[in-house]
């Protein structure tokens, strides 16, 4: 997700029914906090007969933790690859004001709650009004959070624990004409969350919450459906403070790189909120891998349950719905009708805006000469983007001519790069993809060499402990990264180990800000 949740804005907690963020150092986290509150809430096409939207509650839940446990231990992660009974955020704060320090820690997450359609007392799966209207039998969620507040030092002198869990309760929905009634029900949540701190050194500490579920498990082979009415679903925390500023774990500044290593996150990732360039005056610790600093795209109109999707494509697609299919979703959720609702009415120029906008397309010179195979003869001048005699612009026909993917090469520490040339890959700390980082350290060999239309240069690798490079290759998947980010294992051509052939040839490819090569390849 290079531009987190660029497209799928979201409404606020207070729009869609739940409590609205209070004033001061979350509220900028809004918008964002919701997108993964919500994030794969309710699928495209937004229908109960849909497959993909059953299965559902797939990131951040936290389940009693003898059901978890059932079937052996839980190994913990990032985001929603497995189950869990907890979640645990750590990360450091500088501390600007010891004697008035505060912190503030905020608990969001959703509880499910079954929406059943009865008909004369009876439990049906769905009844159809005189009017036409649909009423589904199908599972909804509602919105919980709980905040905490405390001095730094009582923190830092054994802690707090809080109840952030949610009480039972059910609603009865009289339908038109006596035609039945919709019942909401909901079971007790039970959880409590942990914050406590550990001085490190003058000025730093090491902040640790720990969210747990507490109520007593259900038998071993309930469903997990079932299981679901017990657990916080999308749980996520934010974290602020007053006298205290936190510090990036994914970009830290090179003195503190020993503590953000030694920080355990666990079933989330926590990065820097508010705009780039801030210091660190808020924290969003997600179930989902974000970048510092994410923003929702000031195009998108509203909530599409889905906000690592293109909001463009999404519209086109619920326009093109059936009435049938439209008459469905209505009655499978309300947040389903209201997305229909804002489709339906969208005006010309908010459908306009949807189709992209590139924020950056600046020309950039080359971070290094680019030079042909076989000879490394140096080209007499750089690529850029923009027309000239020789080249046309980008997007015009002949702009490609002279440009080979599996043969040009970059010079990187005076070593030719190109198709065959082994790399140790080095993702830079600021502005890498978050999914990137993860591959620091790792060998892979270069494919080939792709030029932006910013005039900027991307090479295209294959992992060498990938047990799929073969197949990638064969594809064309790639992972890519610029010149700056590879480390040269040994000069091109090294004798005591030949170039790998070049894979077969690739179309050279123009890309925009806002569709990298990197983007696509992840």
């Amino acid at each position: 997700m290079a531009e987190a949740l660029a497209d799928g804005g979201t409404k606020s907690a207070a729009q869609k029914g739940g409590p609205g963020p209070s004033p001061g150092v979350f509220e900028q986290l809004g918008a964002v906090a919701d997108a993964v509150l919500y994030e794969g809430y309710l699928l495209y096409p937004y229908r109960r007969s849909s497959t993909k939207n059953r299965v559902r509650w797939q990131f951040g839940v936290l389940f009693p933790r003898d059901w978890v446990e059932a079937d052996g231990p839980v190994t913990p992660g990032v985001s929603g690859s497995a189950d869990s009974w907890y979640q645990q955020t750590e990360c450091l704060l500088r501390v600007r004001r010891p004697d008035s320090a505060r912190v503030r820690v905020r608990v969001r997450y959703l509880q499910m709650q079954r929406k059943q359609v009865e008909e004369a007392g009876r439990p049906v799966e769905s009844l159809h009004g005189d009017d036409g209207t649909v009423h589904l039998t199908f599972d909804e969620a509602l919105p919980r959070e709980c905040e905490i507040e405390a001095p730094l030092d009582e923190l830092l002198q054994g802690g707090r624990t809080v109840t952030v869990g949610a009480a039972a309760g059910e609603d009865v929905e009289p339908l038109p004409d006596d035609a039945g009634q919709v019942v909401r029900s909901r079971e007790e949540i039970r959880a409590e969350t942990t914050v406590t701190a550990e001085r490190l050194s003058d000025g730093l500490c090491r902040i640790r919450v720990r969210t747990t579920n507490t109520a007593p498990a259900p038998p071993p082979r309930t469903p997990r459906d079932e299981a679901l009415r017990l657990a916080l679903i999308a749980t996520h925390t934010l974290l602020g403070g007053d006298g205290v500023e936190f510090v990036s774990l994914i970009d830290p500044p090179a003195d503190l790189a020993a503590p953000v290593r030694a920080c355990r996150n666990e079933f989330t990732f926590p990065v820097l909120g508010g705009e780039s360039g801030d210091t660190g005056p808020v924290l969003l610790s997600a179930p989902i891998i974000l970048p510092d600093h994410p923003q929702v795209a000031p195009e998108s109109p509203g909530d599409l349950h889905d906000a690592a999707e293109i909001d463009e494509i999404l519209t086109l697609r619920t326009m093109l719905l059936t009435d049938e299919e439209k008459r469905e979703a209505r009655g499978t959720d309300p947040r389903a009708a209201a997305i229909l609702d804002r489709v339906d009415t969208m005006p010309q120029e908010v459908f306009e805006r949807l189709h992209g906008a590139v924020r950056s397309l600046t020309p950039a010179a080359p971070t290094a000469p680019v030079d042909r195979l076989p000879g490394a003869v140096r080209s007499p001048a750089p690529v850029t983007p923009t027309a000239s005699a020789d080249r046309p612009a980008w997007w015009q026909e002949g702009a490609d001519d002279g440009l080979s993917p599996t043969t040009d090469t970059v010079l990187v520490d005076g070593v030719p790069l190109g198709g065959g040339s082994r790399v140790r890959l080095r993702p830079r700390g600021r502005g890498a993809d978050a999914q990137d980082m993860f591959l620091a350290g790792r060998t892979a060999e270069v494919a080939a060499v792709f030029h932006d239309v910013d005039g900027s240069v991307h090479l295209a690798v294959t992992l060498d402990d990938d047990p799929a490079a073969e197949l990638n290759n064969w594809y064309g998947r790639f992972h890519y990264f610029r010149p700056d980010e590879l480390e040269p294992l040994e000069p091109a051509g090294s004798p005591d180990e030949p170039s790998a052939p070049a894979p077969a040839a690739a179309p050279a490819r123009h890309t925009s800000d806002s569709e990298t090569p990197a983007a696509e390849a992840e």
